[in-house]
């Protein structure tokens, strides 16, 4: 990725000396730049036409420009052609996009050096040279000063919620809520002046730039992610693109465009002087900056790259990408109308959204093509079967087909500060995480766009930093996979919301992938590259999820490696350093889920003796218990030397009816609750009880013997039998009431237990000949 760059050999501004202090975007080809020459100029790059749109008072030298948010939440708003003009007199003025000054406000003494409308609207704030930082309603009346200090304040920035403000102090930094009580974050940024910040929405990360020739990056909580190198020169400006995976900076005769993690794509030399602003367009794919000669720079992102299996396309133009197939080194060009804004490839499909319409190829002759709503696609994100947009409208989901499927709605949307780990889609579940509370996960069925179950979302005990829906398998066996702020990976099911399940194991998780066509997750650990072949063992043997491992030394990853994709059995990954690595996971497990899913056991017990790989064994014990395949499990967990859940196996296999099956197979899985559950509604009391019994859930047992007036006997029995076991005595008050009026005969006990069980064998015999008798007379009248 890189930067090409385009710069008039003269410049547009009538005094050429005269430095350019500002530029802003109003819509994504219209650009407004400000000089000190006090003209408004509008480029519009269509055309390459530049117009004069106004020639302010000589008393106006512009500093800095901010247009009123377009759209907030998908609505367009009223006000949205006005932009703020601060200035060096101590004024901001509100300015129509035809060049008329609706309102002058004095603001500051000195300069106003920096003008910010919140993500709303409904506020602006304004910082001073006298050190003063103010908040004003979008008409322009004072709100508060917020802050006031004796050192100019350079730059202003907003949090994501428009409730936090980031400003320099000096070489400190500071994040202040607006509301009074709120802490006060301040800190050592620089070892020079701070001139210039950014705060992202959709990252929730801090950019600053200073006087000591560095740039960084921050965390929201003024940790130090990344420090540049020093610089030439001063960094003099800065700018996140909308989507925050990229950012630039400017410094003098340079242009730098950057990782979110810091790191460089690439660096441009032009002939610019200093850069005061940089302005992204709000589709994220072209950069403006305000130079000190005079000039004007433009630039746009170039040579992208996507890859999915044997494909590797590039951007190599704003309106043309070229398709490479590496087995046979084939190659395609394909010609767009419109620039990309957004592209994705996976599953077979790639899908472009340009600045009008949205082109899905299967073949790279015949493109289905659609138009969009919006032109300000923010994310794709790709499933087997369909696809979901992101833009300032909300999120759309697609068949490959181009037809619209849904769109989900939920309270206080905000489609602009979602990204990949904040929205995750399946064939059947779209999850997104709710940014008002980032604890919460909403959950909406991907075929109709409707809250799944009764509407109630999921919710975590910690705030949640990235999302992953699994991708096989029937929708009612969905799973979510999330890490939480203490880098903890849970799972939990999606249509059956119980208490998530975490894997003890998986501390410090940094990153994670589903793999394309398996249920099989990896991720990377504080010092290891991790896979686990099948996650979904938590919800059958706990104990079998540390067999099911694949784990590698990470140390080869280098520093801060974050996985990218996990297709087929390659793993990409992307280091601290902006290298790309890969790692091959073995074929196998793969190869286990694909004949769990279509029931081959045979095959599956041939790939584990021929693999000989304990953690393959271990998969399918798993996978067969899942599917109730107790032979097969049986074999698998001797395979591994667990004895205990053999005899187990066995146990549940001499069982007298489905019920008794059924729920001791819910006890192997340590649902207890659903087990009694499944035997109550069959009327089968004295197993009921029983599996009380054996969990020694004494109280349990004893509430049920009294409640349907039977086995009150065997419950005590046991509990005596126990006690004596140990040496102890009865202290429970229930216990002791029903002692002093039930008899304890073990003969009696013993006879009504064989009595209760053959009754359930002779039930089991009866509905087996009835289901016999049932299919013979279907048979008979197909005949």
């Amino acid at each position: 990725m890189r930067l090409k760059t385009s710069l008039l050999k003269e410049p547009k501004h009538i005094l050429p000396m005269e430095l350019v202090s500002c530029v802003g975007w109003i819509t994504a080809d219209e650009l407004y730049s400000c000089s000190e020459d006090h003209q408004i100029l509008k480029w519009n790059l269509l055309t390459s036409e530049t117009s004069l749109i106004v020639k302010l008072t000589e008393d106006i030298y512009p500093i800095d420009l901010h247009w009123f948010p377009k759209t907030v939440g998908g609505k367009k708003q009223t006000q949205a052609d006005i932009f703020v003009l601060t200035s060096t007199d101590g004024k901001f003025h509100l300015v129509s996009k035809i060049g008329r000054i609706e309102k002058s406000v004095e603001a500051h003494k000195g300069a106003v050096l920096a003008g910010r409308w919140n993500y709303d609207g409904t506020a602006l704030i304004t910082a001073g040279e006298d050190g003063q930082i103010k908040i004003w309603s979008k008409s322009g009346m004072l709100r508060s000063t917020l802050a006031s200090q004796g050192s100019p304040v350079y730059s202003v920035a907003w949090g994501p919620d428009s409730d936090r403000i980031l400003y320099t102090s000096g070489r400190q930094l500071v994040i202040k809520p607006l509301q009074p009580s709120g802490k006060v974050i301040q800190w050592k940024g620089h070892d020079g002046i701070v001139l210039k910040v950014d705060w992202n929405s959709v990252n929730d990360l801090l950019l600053s730039g200073g006087e000591d020739c560095k740039y960084k990056v921050w965390d929201s909580f003024g940790r130090l992610l990344y420090s540049s190198s020093i610089h030439d020169y001063p960094v003099t400006s800065l700018s996140w693109a909308p989507d925050g995976e990229v950012f630039a900076v400017g410094s003098f005769n340079t242009l730098r465009l950057c990782d979110k993690t810091g790191w460089s794509y690439a660096l441009e030399k032009p002939n610019t002087g200093s850069m005061f602003t940089l302005a992204w367009s709000a589709d994220g794919t072209q950069l403006a900056g305000a130079c000190g000669n005079g000039h004007v720079i433009f630039a746009h992102v170039v040579e992208q790259h996507w890859e999915w299996k044997n494909f590797v396309i590039t951007l190599t133009k704003r309106r043309t990408m070229q398709v490479r197939n590496v087995l046979n080194d084939a190659v395609d060009v394909l010609e767009f109308r419109d620039r990309v804004i957004k592209a994705s490839l996976a599953y077979g499909h790639l899908v472009v959204a340009t600045s009008l319409q949205c082109y899905v190829y299967k073949n790279w002759n015949t493109p289905l093509i659609f138009e969009l709503k919006e032109g300000t696609v923010s994310l794709i994100l790709q499933a087997e079967k369909h696809f979901l947009l992101v833009d300032g409208a909300g999120l759309t989901t697609f068949s490959y087909e181009g037809r619209m499927i849904s769109s989900p709605k939920f309270p206080g949307m905000r489609a602009d500060i979602l990204n990949a780990q904040s929205v995750s889609l399946s064939n059947d579940t779209i999850a997104i995480q709710d940014k008002s509370d980032e604890k919460v996960i909403l959950l909406f069925d991907a075929l109709t766009g409707k809250a799944l179950g009764d509407g109630k979302p999921l919710t975590h005990k910690l705030e949640v930093v990235e999302i992953a829906l699994d991708h096989f398998g029937p929708a009612t066996e969905r799973k979510i996979a999330l890490i939480d702020k203490n880098r903890d990976l849970y799972l939990t099911s999606v249509r059956h919301l119980g208490k998530e399940l975490t894997f003890q194991e998986m501390y410090m998780v940094h990153s994670m992938a589903w793999n394309d066509a398996a249920n099989i997750l990896c991720g990377i650990q504080d010092n290891q590259f991790t896979v686990w072949y099948y996650p979904s063992a938590v919800f059958t043997d706990k104990e079998l999820l540390p067999k099911t491992m694949y784990i590698k030394d990470g140390s080869e990853f280098s520093r801060s490696p974050h996985i990218l994709s996990y297709v087929g059995t390659k793993v990409t990954l992307r280091q601290g350093d902006g290298s790309l690595v890969f790692s091959s996971v073995p074929p196998y497990p793969a190869l286990l889920h694909e004949y769990s899913a279509s029931a081959r056991w045979e095959d599956a017990l041939h790939l584990c003796r021929f693999a000989k790989d304990q953690s393959l064994w271990a998969c399918l014990a798993g996978m067969a218990m899942a599917n109730r395949e107790l032979t097969t499990a049986e074999v698998a967990y001797a395979a591994i030397g667990e004895l205990p859940r053999v005899q187990y196996i066995n146990f549940i296999k001499e069982q007298p009816s489905k019920e008794s099956s059924l729920a001791h197979m819910l006890m192997f899985s340590g649902h207890s609750q659903e087990a009694e559950a499944t035997l109550l509604q069959a009327g089968l009391i004295y197993q009921a009880i029983q599996i009380n019994i054996d969990l020694f859930n004494w109280e349990r047992a004893l509430e049920l013997a009294v409640k349907h007036k039977t086995h009150v006997d065997t419950v005590l029995a046991y509990k005596e039998k126990f006690l004596q076991k140990f040496g102890r005595k009865e202290t429970n008050k229930r216990f002791l009431q029903y002692a002093e009026g039930v008899e304890v005969d073990w003969e009696k006990i013993q006879a009504k237990i064989e009595m209760e069980l053959s009754k359930e064998r002779e039930r089991a015999a009866n509905a087996s000949v009835r289901s016999m008798s049932y299919s013979y007379v279907s048979l008979s009248a197909e005949v």
